[in-house]
């Protein structure tokens, strides 16, 4: 999609010199990324997987371009590394980190907001661009192939499972987005879905939900009020979840009757959006 990242986005990875940074550079790279630059304070002049870094985010913009960044930095001292980057001119940052205190979440979203500047995540496994070999992010590369179904996503492994079940079904990926399993999140499923309907790549759309907050009730309203033109699948993840108890992401939590499996379903059905029992379901559901 290239509303986020496409095959001219110059990719800039904050805490490449760390373990998960350097790794994950390395699958970028292979992926066909271009992965122009890095930025560990302090470790500047050094190379990783013959990246140059650098000391600042204004540093890498200015001499490499970078355009988009992707965070590996620790929970307390990420909320500064996306403020840098939002200072700098970045244009769209991917933030992998989780665990980020929703206060400080809060706070570099609606600084983003503000800028026009668009997060991914926090606590996501990124964005990848499979036509225009663009991945920000820890996706495994061999899962994706080129196509036209786009998956927006709450949860990392279940965008794997499927993505790999698209791909055997012939029909392949446009763009992946996991939007993070936080609370507090910057892209969501509207803004997504948006993005989407206007992306000529994709002729279809998966969502995946989980319990928890009211994202896929309100992405079901969207649909039904915008008639939406693509064909839409929706899957839930923890219908027998017990309720008032944190389940591994942070925003899924169930609060009495809010955020329930059984609410996003039926706010799907109200919108004509079917629900996938089974994730080898989905692709038979997509209606293309």
């Amino acid at each position: 999609m290239r509303s986020i990242v496409d095959e001219k986005s110059r990719i800039l990875v904050q805490g490449i010199t760390g373990n998960e940074g350097k790794f994950h550079t390395e699958a970028m790279l292979s992926f066909g990324t271009k992965v122009v630059a890095g930025v560990t304070p302090g470790k500047g002049g050094q190379e990783v997987h013959g990246v140059p870094v650098f000391d600042t985010v204004s540093q890498a913009v200015s001499e490499k371009g970078a355009n988009t960044s992707i965070v590996f930095v620790p929970a307390r001292f990420a909320p500064k590394a996306v403020n840098e980057a939002i200072e700098a001119g970045i244009e769209t940052i991917v933030v992998i980190t989780e665990l980020i205190p929703q206060k400080d979440s809060i706070e570099f979203i609606a600084m983003a907001e503000k800028k026009g500047v668009i997060i991914v995540g926090p606590n996501t496994p990124g964005i990848i661009n499979v036509p225009q070999k663009a991945k920000v992010g820890i996706m495994p590369n061999h899962i994706f192939k080129p196509g036209i179904v786009g998956i927006a996503s709450r949860s990392g492994t279940l965008t794997y499972e499927i993505a790999w079940h698209i791909s055997n079904a012939g029909l392949g990926q446009s763009t992946c987005v996991g939007i993070g399993g936080d609370a507090i999140v910057g892209l969501d499923f509207v803004k997504l879905l948006q993005m989407f309907r206007d992306d000529k790549e994709t002729k279809g759309v998966v969502l995946v939900g989980e319990v928890g907050g009211k994202a896929e009730e309100l992405a079901a309203h969207y649909i039904k009020e915008t008639n939406y033109p693509k064909s839409v699948v929706a899957y839930i993840a923890g219908r027998s979840a017990p309720p008032e108890k944190r389940m591994g992401h942070a925003g899924a939590i169930v609060m009495g009757n809010v955020g329930t499996a059984q609410s996003k379903i039926d706010a799907f059905a109200v919108a004509g959006v079917p629900v996938a029992q089974k994730l080898s379901d989905i692709t038979k559901l997509l209606n293309l």
